[in-house]
């Protein structure tokens, strides 16, 4: 079941707005969405960092839980799953005020397995921030 980019930005609305933890996205933003693939963009503001001024590597985390989440609501099969491995390598800082992008990809959707990739990367420079490897249970 795939959703339109307006009922996914509603979706993903009615998550920031929550009391829940997903809040820390309410600044995040849907910029296109595919069959399995979405991309995100938010600018990095000091709420959004550690004590060295750069993007908090939990939130990084968060963000790829997230939005490989929404990508694969935007499948045939439409099933947030839950997380079963998740894995971040991080490659680069992003400082207070840089604008980035979330991209995420679904791999593999098998019977009761799915596979994602997501890339946090710097709008301005392309350069890769963090990549990230989500592996969700979505049963059948």
């Amino acid at each position: 079941m795939r959703f339109t980019v307006e009922s996914l930005k509603q979706g993903m609305k009615y998550m920031t707005e929550s009391q829940g933890f997903d809040r820390v996205l309410n600044k995040m933003k849907l910029l296109s969405a595919t069959p399995g693939k979405i991309v995100c963009e938010m600018k990095v503001e000091e709420e959004h960092t550690n004590r060295g001024g750069t993007l908090h590597g939990g939130l990084t985390a968060t963000l790829v839980d997230v939005v490989s989440t929404v990508a694969l609501l935007n499948t045939e099969r439409g099933a947030p799953g839950v997380s079963v491995d998740m894995n971040i390598t991080y490659t680069s800082a992003a400082k207070i005020g840089e604008e980035i992008l979330i991209t995420a990809q679904i791999l593999k959707q098998g019977r009761n397995l799915a596979f994602a990739t997501v890339d946090l990367t710097n709008k301005a420079t392309g350069k890769l921030i963090a990549q990230g490897r989500h592996t969700k249970y979505i049963g059948n």
